[in-house]
């Protein structure tokens, strides 16, 4: 039978048992007062007309007996007369008529008829309150038995409530709290916990229904361990050989992944890496700390440009180039993408680094051949332009002038090269910090620059407010990299432009600002930090970009970064630049 049929044929049980209590107790009253009713209409009246006529022969007996006594009685005679409800009660009515006649026939009588119609009335109210005994008795009895019965009844309701009450709920919540709890455990990945099926109704078909969903999904989540376990042995095979090492934080910073090659850069074994805390390990391990502190430094403070790791010294250093890669995923609950951990790559440029090496020292072996020849060629060209050593003509001279411009460029050329080789080796860049005025840094710059500007009918505007405070640097390399900014914006502007160079302090008050706008054709985001590699030019910029070596913004950062300053460029394409470089107030 169905959970349904069960309740329903309960509750008709209980709605069948209260229509039949509740009937029976309306006909057992309805009975009873209908009795009372008999009895107060049939004997208890009968009784109070004998009262009245007692009390009326009473006063016939009396020496000052009246006729209206004789009618009372007379008239409770006729009623009682036409009240017979007892067996017995017409002959003694019947009786009492006669004798009454009597008492009105034989006036000398009188007294022995009262006292016989004494007796019959005596009679007759006995008569009537034997009846009225009985019938209350049997009243009570009546009354009795209709309460036993509604007991019964009423006991037989309260036992069949309190199983519903108990049976009911118990059968309503019971599959519930069943399945509640092979829910929580599905929930928690134990697809093994299913529900008994105790029962055909409904809370069977739903155990069916849901066995059988337990069952699906158990395979499928075996089918899905299964490839899960495929992929990351798969992925895992990827990793272990590896020829760069790998390492993956989780969202928490803990240690989650650790490739051979990773294990062996920090020294230590795989155990001793994977579920590490990173700060735990970062504290043991001082190779391990210089990769946590680029992973927490904030990206914008990272930028584009991996870390450089060196692990040994000498000719055993090992130099790594470290990649910093945050992993996010979207999540479906939050609807946002969030972090999930941490993926460091660690590349061996070892063999670059050599490769490197070797470029620079060639570099600077090539150049320190080339500038004795360069100069040599050069002071021999000056003197071919001294109208002393002897007289040229003009197309001679316009060919020796053209060399000793050439032979100029490759000595600058070769210099900025010696420059790059000396950085290159950690060489220290000697400085001669002392307090400078903005002005006079300016025109150091500016003023080579006049013939520059003409070609291209160029305009140069110096704004300089006149309480700048003065700045600590290096005349010299400071006015050389303002001029290579200069420079810059001569060769990008376009005829008829303008360049504005200006100053300003720092809002802080510990440096001043430096800066050269033109009206080129700007630089996009993406190329911004590169033009400041070395041998990198600006993208797009036409056939003026041919002019440059690539090594003039590279030395320039150099130059500030050691005296304590920024150079940095903004710009927008289409919209020209603003180069800029600060310098600490003096």
């Amino acid at each position: 039978m169905s959970l349904k049929a069960k309740i329903t044929w309960g509750f008709v049980a209980m709605l069948v048992l209260l229509v039949g209590l509740g009937g029976y107790a309306f006909d057992t009253v309805h009975q009873l007062d209908r009795n009372s009713r008999a009895i107060l209409q049939d004997n208890f009246y009968s009784v109070q007309l004998g009262q009245r006529m007692l009390q009326a022969l009473d006063e016939l007996a009396t020496p000052a007996a009246t006729p209206a006594a004789l009618n009372r009685y007379s008239t409770a005679l006729t009623r009682e007369a036409g009240n017979i409800t007892e067996p017995g009660e017409q002959q003694l009515v019947d009786s009492m008529v006669q004798t009454l006649g009597r008492y009105e026939d034989a006036p000398v009588t009188r007294a022995a008829t009262v006292a016989e119609l004494r007796r019959h009335t005596h009679h007759m109210v006995a008569l009537n309150m034997a009846a009225l005994t009985r019938k209350n008795e049997q009243a009570n009895r009546t009354a009795t038995a209709a309460t036993r019965f509604l007991v019964t009844l009423l006991t037989l309701g309260a036992l069949l409530a309190l199983a519903l009450v108990l049976s009911v709920p118990e059968a309503a919540v019971g599959g519930l709290r069943k399945l509640t709890a092979s829910i929580d455990h599905a929930a928690a990945g134990n697809f093994s916990a299913s529900i008994p099926q105790e029962s055909t109704d409904e809370f069977g078909s739903v155990t069916r229904a849901f066995n059988g969903l337990l069952m699906h999904l158990n395979e499928y989540r075996t089918a899905n361990l299964a490839e899960l376990l495929t992929e990351r042995n798969r992925v895992a095979s990827i990793v272990q050989t590896l020829k760069e090492g790998l390492l993956l934080l989780d969202e928490s910073r803990q240690v989650i992944v650790a490739n051979p090659v990773a294990c062996a850069l920090l020294g230590l074994s795989e155990a001793e890496v994977v579920a590490r805390p990173a700060e735990e390990l970062a504290q043991a391990n001082p190779v391990f700390g210089q990769l946590l502190a680029y992973v927490q430094q904030p990206a914008a403070q990272r930028g584009s440009t991996p870390l450089a790791l060196t692990v040994g010294e000498g000719a055993e250093a090992v130099f790594y180039q470290v990649g910093l890669h945050e992993a996010v995923s979207f999540n479906a609950a939050t609807d946002r993408m969030e972090f999930i951990g941490s993926i460091l790559a660690l590349h061996n440029v070892s063999a670059f680094k050599k490769l490197d090496q070797t470029k620079s020292d060639f570099l600077a072996t090539i150049s320190h051949e080339l500038k004795t020849p360069l100069s040599s060629s050069n002071f021999n060209l000056k003197l071919l332009l001294d109208q002393r050593i002897g007289p040229l003509n003009a197309e001679q001279a316009d060919i020796v002038s053209s060399l000793r411009q050439e032979n100029q460029r490759l000595l600058l050329l070769v210099s900025e090269l010696l420059t790059v080789a000396r950085l290159e080796a950690g060489a220290t860049i000697a400085l001669d910090m002392r307090p400078t005025a903005l002005a006079a840094l300016v025109a150091a710059a500016t003023e080579p620059l006049q013939l520059q500007l003409r070609p291209k009918h160029l305009v140069l505007d110096v704004q300089l407010p006149p309480n700048l405070p003065p700045v600590r640097a290096d005349l010299e390399k400071s006015a050389w990299v303002l001029l290579n900014l200069l420079a810059n914006a001569v060769r990008y502007s376009p005829e008829g432009g303008r360049i504005i160079v200006s100053a300003a302090a720092e809002p802080d008050g510990q440096a001043v600002r430096v800066q050269v706008q033109d009206d080129g054709p700007g630089i996009a985001p993406e190329h911004q930090q590169r033009i400041f590699e070395r041998f990198a030019q600006g993208p797009g910029a036409g056939p003026e970009a041919a002019a440059g070596t690539g090594l003039g913004l590279s030395i320039s950062r150099e130059f500030i970064t050691n005296q304590g300053g920024t150079l940095g460029v903004e710009s927008t394409p289409g919209a020209g630049s603003t180069f800029y470089f600060t310098l600490p107030v003096a």
